[in-house]
């Protein structure tokens, strides 16, 4: 049966369009259930016995739930408990619509056999389907829909005599008025929450309730302690009119009273605005989208000095801290404002503990999330005594303006506080890393083992296994991107290969692996542990250059003459057998060695003297060298526990590695760009705005030193000269320092963008083309470059820099994670590793001075911390804070200490 709805359109040069919508509907579409002998069904999802034990529904029964009871009780849905779920065509598609996390989460459970939810296309079905009335909302219409639908399913399963035991449908809604109009029409209907609490002997579901705007009013006090939120059209107007500015929401990790509004301007421009106090703030969260208004000047204030951390006692602002601000100088107030509405909540559930409520059999309780940034939240729960000492995870519900903390429920428990897998799942959820194993839908377009290069591949690709490569790396590693090899021309000259695993050969563009290895963009790598891009047949066998197997590269080849200097590039798809797999370590013994001279070490020789030359030559442009503590576990091969720390020590063969790999980037980078300049996927490392050098010009100032910042070079020629006597860690104090001023470096697209210079390689174009086992960027590049030499073909996606450009943001994003990530899991480790040592002297450094703390670094150990100067059990003398320095000093005493110290008035 066909209907068809027609409506005019007027176009935009002003005539009139007949637009005719046609819309079919059917009588063959199957109910799913296996109680049914009616329609022709060659598989049924909804069981016969679907029975939940309910102390209102004692009887077998189907659960048909309306859009928002999706949208808000999602984590309740995907309880194992709840079984047998229409889930309508109306409620998918409103799903939707409106939010693409839950539609994704919904879509999730139905191909999950075992929880046989059924998809009903109730709006196609004849019986089902009904026209809008005039004068009705879409919404009205929508809840009229799934009641229709309800309806047909009680009275389509009411006619089978197979239906025995009474099976009936539930509809589940939390809005009145749906419910009252199902009641009037006899159906069975009852609030999620209704049915949930009836549920027996399931605690845990009732945590896991979002709350409703009923429950909301109940928790919160009569005392309004935020401004209201601004309508939406208000603030868009505002934003219009220029009277507010809408930007990204970041809340300070040290200071729970202050964050910084991060506000786009226009192309690289953009401005950040402070906000201090819970006022100010209002209810605004971590990564919100939010519109703020700029305080008068007058009002303007510099960022705290001092370290605070939300201990649970409801200051509603930093008064005192107020007054002090009043002596700051001009020069260090920055823009200050206020956040007038939220425009878009990024809210996502949220790793923490639960602090137990001090008051015998209460149910609410505050948890406080893992992350410093996230405002504790108040969540309801019946199982405190068991949730104490876990991690769990919660979802904010909302944050009404009479309620100091925002409202949530418990999603589910991780495991045990301090238990290794409970803080590696902890740390992978909170840095939002993919981490579940790979779907069959990835794993099958995974080559067929047996594999082997075919006479096919041969013909199209440089046979280069005659070749003496070797590879070069840490211990351990099993993702074998790259490999290098050097040797002497007839004419004298030097040729070098970098040779690249050729992933793209694998990974062909849009199937399933490639997606998915597009959404994880890079591999990460924590302490004993890798979650890996791509499937482990490839990036541990098939793709990894191993020493001895034949293995497809894409080649990069220069010749150069003594003096690294390139007279020929060539680029082409490769066979290769590397002779050797090496450490760092292991390279550099070879090279040592006087008494070998074999192949491999004339090799690795030839590499290492043209690396030191590159280098040179590098330094000598204004490429920095900057420092970073990274540190090695030695693990327990029994427990995986840390038994041994030390700082990586780094050799000449990582310096030599590092040269060609970025010589070849840079290489590829420019060949590209050549080809193609709209599309080309680059890297970029802007140089920092001069406020950012601050910390670094004050530390260097409190000991006499002179640092210039004008350019990278004469940031790396200052950083060279800065020495003082009898300090020998100043130096490397100061580079760490300098690193934490830099900008983070992006990926971005060459048609989007015109400033493409490396500040930190002082390279004016770079890319990413050496790691494509553990980088996605790195797969586009090697397409790109295949383009290029002609050894592939192209395709729609990658010419199109809107979709290049939205694939940087995505990369750039898992980038950044993936390296607070493994910080996160080496600061984890040396935890484990100081849990059983005691107490332990070692030397440290302080790095900076808060108004009530320090920042101290242990070198030997990677450690950094805040030292707090006040503590609960002890008070301490008046410190006198000096911003400029920043320092603290101790004020002479006026009389003499006596013999006994008094307590000290504060």
């Amino acid at each position: 049966m066909l209907k068809s709805k027609t409506f005019v359109k007027k176009t935009r040069s002003g005539g009139v369009m007949k637009i005719v919508r046609e819309h079919y509907l059917r009588d063959d579409i199957w109910c799913g259930s296996e109680v049914c002998t009616v329609c022709k069904q060659e598989s049924t999802v909804l069981q016969k016995d679907a029975c939940i034990e309910s102390n209102l529904c004692s009887y077998p029964h189907y659960l048909v739930p309306d859009t928002n009871v999706v949208l808000h009780q999602i984590d309740i849905l995907e309880d194992p408990v709840i079984r047998n779920v229409i889930i309508l065509q109306t409620v998918l598609q409103e799903v939707r619509h409106r939010s693409a996390p839950v539609y994704k989460r919904l879509k999730d459970i139905i191909h999950e056999k075992e929880k046989h939810f059924y998809t009903f296309t109730n709006e196609h079905h004849r019986e089902t389907f009904i026209e809008r009335e005039p004068g009705e909302t879409a919404n009205d219409r929508n809840d009229r829909a799934i009641r229709m639908a309800a309806k047909w399913y009680s009275q389509h399963l009411k006619t089978f005599e197979s239906n025995t035991d009474g099976l009936k449908v539930v509809l589940l809604t939390n809005d009145q008025g749906n419910k009252q109009k199902a009641q009037e029409s006899g159906l069975l209907v009852y609030k999620c929450e209704e049915y949930i609490k009836s549920l027996i002997a399931n605690l845990e579901l009732v945590d896991r309730l979002a709350l409703s705007n009923d429950d909301k009013n109940e928790i919160t006090t009569s005392k309004v302690l935020f401004p209201e939120h601004l309508p939406l059209s208000r603030i868009q107007a505002g934003i219009k009119s220029g009277s507010f500015l809408q930007g990204t929401f970041r809340a300070s990790r040290d200071n729970y009273l202050e964050a910084t509004v991060f506000v786009q301007g226009e192309g690289e421009e953009s401005t950040e605005v402070l906000i201090q106090g819970l006022q100010n703030l209002n209810r605004a969260v971590y990564q919100d989208v939010v519109a703020v208004q700029l305080l008068p000047r007058d009002q303007w204030v510099a960022p705290s000095s001092v370290v605070l951390q939300d201990e649970g006692k409801a200051k509603d602002d930093n008064a005192e801290e107020e007054e002090e601000e009043k002596a700051v100088t001009e020069a260090a107030r920055k823009p200050t404002g206020k956040v007038v509405g939220i425009i878009k909540r990024n809210w996502r559930p949220f790793c923490g503990m639960l602090n137990v409520s001090q008051i015998k059999e209460s149910t609410r309780h505050l948890f406080t999330p893992a992350d410093r940034r996230i405002p504790r939240i108040r969540i309801e729960t019946r199982q405190a005594a068991t949730l104490a000492g876990q991690r769990i995870m919660v979802a904010i519900d909302g944050w009404p303006k009479d309620s100091r903390y925002p409202n949530g429920h418990f999603v589910r428990s991780l495991g045990s506080a301090g238990e290794k897998g409970t803080e590696e799942e902890v740390l992978l959820l909170e840095h939002d890393v993919p981490h579940q194993a790979f779907s069959q839908a990835v794993l099958s377009f995974l080559p067929k083992m047996p594999w082997a290069i075919t006479p096919e591949d041969m013909m199209k690709r440089e046979d280069l296994r005659h070749l003496t490569v070797c590879s070069v790396d840490p211990p351990g590693c099993t993702d074998i991107d790259d490999a290098l090899h050097c040797r002497e021309l007839e004419n004298g000259n030097l040729e070098v290969g970098v040779h690249i695993a050729d992933v793209s050969h694998f990974i062909r563009p849009g199937n399933a692996l490639d997606k998915e290895a597009a959404s994880r963009g890079t591999t990460v790598y924590l302490c004993g542990k890798r979650i890996d891009m791509v499937p482990e047949l490839l990036s541990s066998n098939l793709c990894s250059l191993r020493s001895n197997v034949e293995r497809l590269a894409f080649s990069c080849i220069w010749e150069m003459n003594h003096k690294a200097e390139i007279l020929k590039t060539r680029f082409t798809k490769s066979v290769i057998n590397s002779k050797a797999s090496l450490t760092y370590a292991e390279a550099q013994m070879r090279i040592d060695d006087t008494t070998k001279n074999d192949d491999i070490i004339k090799s690795l020789r030839g590499l290492n003297k043209l690396a030191k030359i590159l280098k040179r030559q590098r330094i000598e442009k204004g490429a920095l060298t900057l420092s970073s503590l990274e540190v090695r576990f030695h693990m327990d091969s029994e427990t995986h526990d840390p038994i041994d720390l030390q700082t990586k020590e780094l050799m000449e063969t990582n310096s030599m590695v590092e040269e060609f790999m970025l010589l070849a980037n840079i290489s590829v980078a420019q060949k590209i760009y050549d080809e193609f300049s709209e599309c080309a996927l680059l890297r970029k490392h802007p140089a920092p705005p001069p406020s950012n050098y601050d910390i670094l010009l004050k530390a260097a100032k409190s000991k006499d030193v002179e640092i210039h910042t004008d350019s990278a070079k004469a940031l790396a020629d200052s950083l060279d000269g800065a020495k003082v006597d009898g300090f020998p860690y100043f130096n490397t104090l100061l580079r760490i320092l300098a690193t934490r001023c830099m900008m983070q470096a992006v990926y971005f697209c060459s048609g989007m963008d015109s400033d493409f210079h490396h500040y930190g390689l002082a390279s004016p174009i770079y890319t990413h083309f050496t790691s494509p086992i553990r980088r996605y960027a790195d797969i586009i590049v090697h397409r790109l470059l295949a383009v290029a030499i002609g050894a592939d073909s192209t395709y729609p996606d990658l010419m199109d820099k809107q979709k290049q450009s939205a694939l940087c943001n995505n990369l750039n994003y898992r980038h950044k994670m993936a390296q607070y990530a493994q910080r996160a899991s080496v600061a984890f480790h040396t935890q484990l590793f100081f849990k059983n040592r005691g107490i332990l002297n070692e030397e440290g450094f302080v790095l900076f001075v808060r108004k009530n703390a320090i920042i101290v670094l242990i070198p030997k150990f990677g450690l950094e911390g805040t030292v707090f100067f006040d503590t609960k059990d002890k008070t301490i003398p008046n410190l006198v804070f000096d911003e400029e320095i920043p320092g603290v000093s101790v004020p002479a005493p006026d009389v003499e200490p006596q013999a006994k110290k008094p307590k000290l008035d504060r």
